[in-house]
Order: C-alpha cells, then sequence, then structure tokens
C-alpha cells in the first residue's frame, strides 16, 4: 500500500489498520487505541469534543477487535487505555498523573503494557496540549516521550495503529526513532503530516 506520508524513518499509511497491519514489519507498538466507551448514545459528547459524529456514534471510538489484538500483543506493546479493554494481566502499567485536581474526566490515565517493569508514574498538567488539541483524545508529546524511555533496547521501528493527530510519530522523530502510523481518517493524517513537517513543534510552555 502506498504510504500517505514518508520521510525521515516516519511512515503514515491512510485506511483500516485491520486491512494494512498484516502488511507491515514493526518491532513494538505504542498507541492510544479507542476504547469503545463512547461508541454508544455518545452524541452529545462528539459535539463537545468535536469528534465526528455517525448514527450516534463516536466513529473515532470502536474498540479494536480480539484478532487485531492479538497481532499487536505478538511484540512489545503499550496501550493507553488499555484498563477498557480485553487484555491479558499485567503488572507493567503506567500511569499519567495529570495534576488537575479533578478538572477534568479523571486525575489520572493507565497505559497497559506487556513489559516486565514495576509501575510508574509519569507526573505532568498539560496546558494546550502541543500547541492546540487537535484531536479529542490527543496525548501530550512529553507523555510519548516518555514512554519510549521504557522499550527494551534495539526496538527499531515502532508502530501506532491508531494514529489520531501523530503524536506518537511526533515524537519519534524527536528522539531520531523510526515508526509508523495508520489512520482511518484522512482529515488526522494530514494534521499528522503537517506536525511531522515542523521543524520547531509548539510546546505546552510556549502555546
Amino acid at each position: 500500500m502506498k504510504p500517505y506520508y514518508e520521510h525521515a524513518g516516519i511512515t503514515i499509511y491512510h485506511g483500516d489498520c485491520r486491512e494494512i497491519l498484516p502488511g507491515l514489519t514493526f518491532d513494538a507498538t505504542l498507541s492510544d487505541p479507542p476504547y469503545g466507551i463512547l461508541a454508544d448514545g455518545g452524541s452529545a459528547a462528539t459535539r463537545r469534543s468535536g469528534g465526528n459524529q455517525d448514527d450516534g456514534r463516536m466513529t473515532w471510538d470502536v474498540a479494536p477487535s480480539a484478532e487485531t489484538l492479538g497481532l499487536l500483543l505478538s511484540r512489545p506493546a503499550m496501550f493507553w487505555g488499555g484498563c477498557h479493554l480485553d487484555l491479558p494481566k499485567t503488572y507493567g502499567y503506567l500511569v499519567w498523573d495529570k495534576q488537575i485536581d479533578g478538572l477534568n474526566f479523571g486525575e489520572v490515565e493507565f497505559c497497559w503494557t506487556n513489559l516486565r517493569f514495576a509501575p510508574r508514574v509519569f507526573r505532568y498538567r498539560a496546558v494546550g496540549v502541543d500547541g492546540g488539541k487537535q484531536h479529542p483524545t490527543q496525548k501530550p508529546e512529553a507523555l510519548m516521550n516518555w514512554c519510549f524511555g521504557f522499550l527494551p533496547p534495539g526496538m527499531l521501528t515502532v508502530l501506532d495503529p491508531f494514529m489520531g493527530s501523530g503524536t506518537t510519530l511526533r515524537a519519534a522523530k524527536d528522539l531520531g526513532r523510526r515508526a509508523i502510523g495508520i489512520e482511518i481518517e484522512e482529515r488526522y493524517c494530514e494534521i499528522a503530516a503537517k506536525r511531522l513537517a515542523q521543524e520547531v513543534l509548539f510546546t505546552e510552555a510556549t502555546a
């Protein structure tokens, strides 16, 4: 499949990850997949967040299938919001302490991993995420930078099959890592490509 974007070790594919995944070679997964928790009756939340809407369903919030997860779990994997998915028991949780004291949906978020380490906490208050939030569940680049540090040595290419606005890929570029992103909505592919083209990215400190 022809990439939507390809430059300096970073590749984006526009399409359904279920169709693209079998043809890819990668070493690990770092992603913030859709959880499926707003898939039913989510139209009001969609309007508030700016997400797309299709017959009252959140089009970006359909949880990945067991088959898709199975393909990803054959390698080291890190899934933000993985506590909402049907994944094996793990002790290797990462925790993002948002330092918001109840001002948002939750004060912390959990990242499920199949890596072996004691749980770790990242304390970071995201203000004006990376120059402006461009996806309903966009994570700070600083958070994804931190996650890369937990991948085993020699993990050359990292995959984000639910790329959204491209934060994982932007973090990979800044760290000199190779990465592949897949996104089903073309508008987010375009947003990610523009973020990757920026040599100096807006941060929470400068926004």
